[in-house]
């Protein structure tokens, strides 16, 4: 992730995209057959898994940080 988002919309913005890269690639990895096309999908679903995990920490956190300044 070069850019890093900014806002809780930007930050959903990334979470959007990822998740449907992440339904993309379980479709192609249900046609695909041969251990080297899952080994390429499979690696490619665990990519975007942990960017999706590193955009929600990084979503929960300026939750916080916008919540704590409203207080």
């Amino acid at each position: 992730m070069a850019d890093i988002p900014q806002t809780i919309e930007q930050i959903d913005a990334h979470i959007s995209t990822v998740r449907e890269n992440l339904r993309q690639l379980v479709e192609q990895a249900a046609s695909f057959s041969g251990a080297a096309d899952d080994d390429l999908v499979s690696e490619r679903i665990a990519e975007q898994e942990t960017q999706l995990d590193t955009l929600m920490k990084q979503r929960e956190r300026l939750a916080l940080d916008v919540s704590g300044r409203k207080s």
